[in-house]
């Protein structure tokens, strides 16, 4: 019997045609796709003419799933390829969880190179990206304020994911915390067809963003202290 594996496949962010070609001859030869959205993954499937068994695991049932998944992996010698709906699983997407649980399994674990939205939105930004810290989406409420004063005194850059709907709310409460000079850098729709960038200090920013469309995903980087 072979022996199982899991393989975390990261996917395209926006263009399809930035999925990689070791990823394809994982998806195509793995036994099993697990996926966080089985209907995003099977279109990207579709996309590649690939027809695959399919489940899914994502946030609402991975702690009751991930055990089972292991065992399987392990007693059926299963190689599975884990999707998220963009970007590379585990980085501010379900994963880790299936990685832990395959590891104290000791399943051999691998994660292939590939798309994660904030590497381009840090490279072009010009702000200093020798040293930074990855924070994604910051919690609603319970902790907000906390993360935000520490960011506020982080010397390192500041990396943030935010959506459509509160991308002018984390502006305003980066102006009251970081102030409105502290100099940052937007990035929306990265590798779509309207890829943005806006630069300059937080005031600037916002002025530019309540002028311009504000759909899509945002990454959202922050200069570390003098």
């Amino acid at each position: 019997m072979k022996e199982g594996r899991l393989i975390l496949v990261p996917t395209p962010i926006g263009n399809l045609r930035d999925i990689t070609l070791r990823a394809i001859d994982i998806l195509t030869s793995c036994d099993l796709v697990l996926a966080e959205d089985t209907r995003h993954t099977r279109s990207l499937l579709s996309h590649l003419e690939l027809t695959k068994n399919i489940e899914s695991l994502h946030q609402n049932n991975e702690h009751q799933r991930v055990e089972q998944l292991a065992l399987r992996i392990q007693n059926d010698g299963l190689v599975v390829a884990y999707c998220t709906d963009a970007g590379t699983p585990g980085i501010s997407d379900p994963g880790y969880l299936l990685v832990r649980a395959c590891l104290d399994h000791q399943i051999f674990v691998e994660c292939l190179p590939g798309a994660t939205a904030f590497v381009p939105a840090l490279v072009v930004s010009g702000l200093p990206s020798d040293r930074f810290v990855f924070e994604g989406f910051l919690p609603h409420k319970k902790g907000r304020k906390t993360r935000m004063e520490r960011i506020a005194s982080e010397q390192r850059t500041s990396i943030l994911y935010e959506s459509t709907h509160r991308i002018l709310k984390l502006l305003d409460e980066i102006e009251l915390i970081c102030g409105s000079d502290r100099e940052i850098s937007v990035s929306r729709e990265l590798t779509k067809l309207h890829e943005t960038h806006y630069r300059g200090s937080v005031s600037e920013v916002k002025e530019q963003l309540k002028n311009d469309v504000t759909k899509g995903e945002f990454v959202v980087l922050i200069k570390g202290t003098e």
